[in-house]
């Protein structure tokens, strides 16, 4: 039997105890995390003040003081969560604590899509193939659209959009469900409601490590511990080479239109952007290109320096642009510097926007600077740039497509592709930009034919991506704020018709007509904007 020496005895103890110091030193006590919190609120009031644009100081002033009272009753998974809220409250996609600091210990094997018909297990590590494809009924018995409103203040949701591609990612990850009540306790493996095949049946999930996950651009990648619920067979041509490339393209069979998807605003290692822009008009030079279909849908960003290069050739082309010869295909990875490029092929083009609105405001903050918290070391990244490339009065939410198209599970499943399917019956003369259309009879004088068009085109399916109501507040407030109170009590009056249950609308046509001295008609405007409001 071999004897150990004192030496070696020695050098255990030694190991254990530096082992316990390093973890002893991971944890940090309450004064020390409100310590974190404070640095924070002084760093976002001293240096990021122009962020409050979407939350008022007072208000996120609020949460940051509950969140400091909650602390020491808090583990620190908890108070991480809690972080990542007191940052996502500003609601900008460049401004975060990132994912992977919540994630990177434990996540569940799965990868959840959005599809146009429900949420689905898009892919699976192989220990759970039998969920593979089915639709996500219920987290831990909650229904899925609650478990997703739980989640949400704890994502940086840009928009609707942006939760609806990135956000999901946070419903598989154990400390956020606790902290945000979909669990009790903190559990290494959550139960999933799942329907497949018209049964429903519940199964639980095992977390992994994050670094075990098999993703890109929202999309599993197959490989042997990990399953796709997409078909082997034809891939369809937005996901082709996607590994392989950030950008490629290749005529239709058949015919001279050329299809191209750019990936990423980046320069890749084989080609720069410049030089594959240059490769890109020549070949539609010399092969008598007739149509373009431009695919950013998976492009979350980059340098958007690399766009004007891309403006200058298409602008440079006027056969190729103008209404019907170029499609622009845009989604919800379309983000970052890739929003500034949908902004400048929305103004300087003819381009025909088809797919899913982007996950950016069109005017935004981007370019984060790294805040690192001295206790805690947790790195937040707050923006500071301003990117405004539309008018203040043409901004929103995202970039909404002329023509929605986004895929069902089965057609995912089955490799289709319904964007370009609809590209491919598009009528060029069909085309309306609803709010551009309202503004040209606004300022034409053209009020009656404003009022019958707006009330029938909200209600056209066609333009169901549109959220009008919020288009039409912008529109209200900055004639309000303008103080052309006449124009205001016409749109407002527009308004209340097409939407009547809502009360900003009312309010607003109250204090046009009080500033116009039509007092009773403003007192009854109030009244129902008052009457909405109750619960």
């Amino acid at each position: 039997m071999k004897t150990i020496s004192f030496k070696s005895i020695l050098f255990i103890v030694v190991s254990i105890t530096l082992a316990n110091t390093a973890i002893a030193q991971e944890k940090f006590t309450s004064e020390q995390w409100q310590a974190d919190l404070d640095y924070l609120q002084e760093q976002v009031h001293g240096e990021y003040p122009f962020l409050f644009k979407k939350i008022t100081q007072d208000a996120w002033d609020e949460q940051v003081a509950d969140l400091r009272a909650e602390i020491p009753a808090l583990a620190e998974h908890e108070i991480k969560v809690g972080l990542s809220r007191i940052v996502s409250a500003f609601e900008y996609g460049h401004t975060q604590i990132p994912f992977s600091t919540l994630a990177k210990d434990a996540v569940l094997p799965v990868n959840l899509y959005h599809f146009k018909d429900g949420i689905y297990i898009e892919g699976v590590h192989k220990d759970h193939s039998e969920t593979l494809g089915a639709q996500v009924v219920t987290i831990n018995g909650f229904p899925i659209e609650e478990a997703l409103a739980k989640i949400r203040p704890v994502v940086p949701a840009e928009n609707d959009q942006y939760f609806k591609g990135y956000g999901l990612r946070f419903l598989t990850v154990p400390t956020v469900l606790h902290a945000q009540g979909i669990t009790e306790t903190l559990q290494q493996e959550v139960s999933l409601g799942l329907e497949k095949n018209g049964k429903r049946f519940t199964h639980k999930f095992s977390a992994i490590p994050l670094a075990d996950m098999s993703r890109d651009y929202l999309h599993t990648i197959p490989n042997k511990n990990w399953l796709s619920a997409r078909e082997s067979g034809k891939t369809p041509l937005y996901l082709k080479h996607l590994n392989d490339n950030y950008f490629y393209f290749e005529l239709l069979e058949g015919t001279k239109t050329l299809y191209v998807r750019q990936s990423s605003v980046f320069d890749h290692p084989k080609e720069t952007l410049r030089d594959f822009y240059a490769r890109l008009f020549n070949f539609i030079d010399t092969q008598g290109v007739e149509k373009l279909i431009y695919d950013v849908r998976l492009n979350g960003g980059g340098n958007n320096y690399n766009n004007i290069h891309f403006i200058k050739g298409i602008m440079a082309r006027p056969k190729l642009n103008k209404e019907g010869n170029f499609f622009y295909i845009i989604g919800r990875n379309t983000f970052s510097a890739c929003q500034n490029l949908t902004n400048d092929v929305e103004t300087y083009t003819e381009a025909i926007l088809v797919g899913e609105p982007t996950s950016e405001n069109k005017n935004f903050y981007g370019d984060a600077k790294l805040v690192r918290l001295p206790n805690s070391g947790i790195e937040a990244y707050l923006s500071f740039a301003w990117w405004q490339d539309k008018p203040q009065w043409e901004n929103a939410d995202a970039t909404s497509p002329n023509f929605y198209a986004e895929p069902t599970f089965e057609e995912y499943r089955t490799n289709q592709d319904p964007v370009l399917a609809l590209i491919k019956t598009i009528d060029p003369t069909d085309v309306v930009d609803p709010m551009a259309y309202f503004r040209q009879l606004f300022t034409e004088g053209k009020l009656e034919q404003l009022k019958t068009d707006a009330n029938r085109i909200i209600r056209d399916s066609k333009y169901q991506h549109i959220n009008f109501e919020q288009e039409f507040s912008q529109v209200g407030e900055m004639l309000l704020d303008q103080q052309q109170y006449q124009p205001a009590a016409f749109v407002f009056g527009t308004f209340v018709e097409s939407f009547p249950k809502n009360a900003s609308f009312w309010e607003g046509l109250g204090t046009a007509l009080q500033a116009l001295g039509q007092t009773a008609q403003a007192e009854e405007a109030f009244a129902r904007a008052k009457s909405l409001d109750k619960p």
